[in-house]
């Protein structure tokens, strides 16, 4: 039997469970009917953090990042073009350092921009410093497989 995954609808925060061989078929939320994966990173907010982050069933990779970080910015696309590649197996989300500071000062985030990818909750890999779509994807790829699959 197909095992359900919950996922978290970016739009409403609503908690939905859809199966794992489903992922791929555009799922929606079943609360706000928004699909659950656009190809393009999230924003978190201190409001959403928590629940984006420990709800979800499949991994949660966060550009910790700030407006006057200039590789910030430099990495943002790249950033989206590594989401469109990997999601719906991985929800990509954007942080923004200065307006959720309490956030970015529990995860002792030093340097901007910072990568932490989440599984369940849990911090499962970190890496600092702007990176290109292919570097990102092929880090994502053996964080991947030294922590087993990531969904």
């Amino acid at each position: 039997m197909d095992q359900p995954l919950h996922v978290v609808c970016p739009a409403c925060n609503t908690v939905n469970r859809v199966p794992e061989t489903r992922l791929a078929n555009s799922p929606v939320c079943g609360n706000c009917k928004i699909p659950l994966f656009s190809g393009k990173p999230i924003e978190l907010t201190s409001q959403n953090f928590d629940k984006q982050i420990q709800k979800n069933d499949i991994p949660v990779v966060v550009d910790f990042w700030a407006g006057w970080c200039g590789p910030c910015r430099m990495m943002a696309p790249q950033f989206e073009r590594a989401a469109t590649e990997v999601e719906p197996r991985v929800r990509f989300a954007k942080l923004d350092t200065e307006a959720a500071s309490e956030i970015a000062a529990r995860y002792g985030i030093r340097s901007i921009p910072t990568i932490i990818v989440f599984r369940r909750g849990q911090e499962i890999a970190r890496q600092s410093g702007a990176m290109d779509s292919r570097s990102l994807v092929s880090w994502l790829g053996s964080v991947a497989s030294s922590a087993g699959a990531m969904a």
